[in-house]
C-alpha cells in the first residue's frame, strides 16, 4: 500500500496557518485564496486520517499532532529552499535574492552606509530587508523567513554560524547639566541605577547594558521602558533619566540637536560584537562571508574618514 507523502504547498500552508492564527490571514500571506488555503489543508488531514487543526468560529487551534507536523514542516520547507540555494551559491557570488533581518539598534546607523556600498560593488544583488528584535531575527532565520541576520553577540541565537564584523562601544549619555558628570570616564559604580533606562524586553542592548554595569542588581530595579533608541534619547534629552548608547548611533548624529552629554565606560565590557549570522552549513556559508568581507571595508572606509 503506498504512502502519501504531503506536498511543500501543503506544509507551506500548514506552516502559514500556525504563524498567523487566522484562515484568511494565511492565506494572504501564501497569496492563494482562504478557500485553497483551507482546502489543501483538509486534503493533507484526509490523506494522512488524521487532524492537525480543531477549527471553530472563532479560534484556529492546533491538536498536539499538528503542533509537531508544523515542526518538522519548518525544517522541511527550509531544506527544499535550500537545494534551490545550492544552485544559486554554484554560480556568481552575491547575485539574486537575499533576505535578511537587522535589529533596530544597527539597522538606521550601519545600512545607509552599507547599502550605498552594495549598489556599487553588487549591483545584481537584491538586498530584501526586515527590521526585527533579536530574539525574533533568529526565529525568522531558523524557520526560513530570512537567510542571514545582522545582530550584536553576545546573543543566544541557537546552531549558527557567524562572521564578527567590528566592536561597537557603549557610551553613558545624560544631560549635560548632571551633576554627577565626570571629566572623562563613567565607572559603572556610578550608573545610579533608579535613572537608567534600557530598551524593552527583545532587544538585545538591554542585556548588553546590563553586562557593561556588571551590577545584576540592576536587572529587577532598571526602568525598561523605552522602544527604540530615539525615544530613549528623547527621555534623557527631557531630564528623565540616563541610559546607554552604541558608538554607531552617537556616530550617526542620534544626539544632535540635544542637551546629551555621552561619556565612555571604565568597563571589559563596554561594546558589543557586531556580526552576520547564517544557519549553520548553509549551502551560501561562502556567499555569507563574502558580505561579511564588503561589511568590514564599508565599516572600515567610514572610521578611516573620520
Amino acid at each position: 500500500m503506498p504512502t502519501y507523502l504531503p506536498t511543500l504547498k501543503q506544509l507551506q500552508y500548514l506552516v502559514a496557518l500556525k504563524e498567523h492564527g487566522h484562515f484568511g490571514h494565511a492565506a494572504q500571506s501564501c497569496f492563494v485564496t482562504q478557500s485553497t488555503l483551507s482546502g489543501g489543508i483538509k486534503e493533507l488531514e484526509s490523506l494522512l486520517d488524521i487532524v492537525l487543526v480543531e477549527r471553530t468560529r472563532r479560534v484556529v487551534r492546533f491538536t498536539e499532532l499538528g503542533n509537531k507536523m508544523v515542526e518538522k514542516a519548518h525544517r522541511i520547507l527550509r531544506e527544499a529552499e535550500e537545494l534551490s540555494e545550492i544552485a544559486k551559491s554554484a554560480g556568481k557570488p552575491l547575485v539574486g535574492d537575499i533576505r535578511m533581518s537587522v535589529i533596530p539598534t544597527i539597522a538606521p546607523f550601519l545600512l545607509p552606509k552599507l547599502l550605498s556600498q552594495l549598489r556599487k560593488e553588487r549591483p545584481e544583488l537584491r538586498l530584501f530587508l526586515r527590521e526585527e528584535t533579536s530574539r525574533a531575527a533568529c526565529e525568522s532565520l531558523h524557520h526560513g523567513h530570512v537567510d542571514c541576520v545582522l545582530l550584536a553577540h553576545p546573543f543566544p541565537c541557537g546552531d549558527v554560524e557567524s562572521e564578527n564584523l567590528f566592536d561597537d562601544e557603549l557610551f553613558i549619555a545624560f544631560p549635560k547639566d548632571d551633576p554627577r558628570d565626570p571629566p572623562a570616564q563613567v565607572d559603572p559604580a556610578l550608573i545610579d541605577e533608579s535613572r537608567l533606562l534600557l530598551l524593552e524586553d527583545g532587544h538585545c542592548l538591554k542585556d548588553h547594558a546590563l553586562a557593561v554595569c556588571n551590577r545584576p542588581e540592576l536587572t529587577a530595579s532598571a526602568r525598561m521602558m523605552g522602544t527604540s533608541l530615539h525615544t530613549l534619547v528623547q527621555m534623557v534629552d527631557n531630564g528623565l533619566g540616563l541610559t546607554l548608547l552604541p558608538k554607531m548611533a552617537i556616530d550617526s548624529g542620534i544626539l544632535d540637536h540635544t542637551d546629551i552629554i555621552a561619556r565612555p565606560i571604565t568597563s571589559e565590557r563596554s561594546f558589543r560584537e557586531i556580526a552576520l549570522v547564517w544557519r549553520k552549513n548553509s549551502p551560501r556559508g561562502n556567499e555569507f562571508r563574502l558580505l561579511a568581507d564588503i561589511m568590514k571595508q564599508s565599516q572600515n572606509w567610514v572610521i578611516s574618514q573620520k
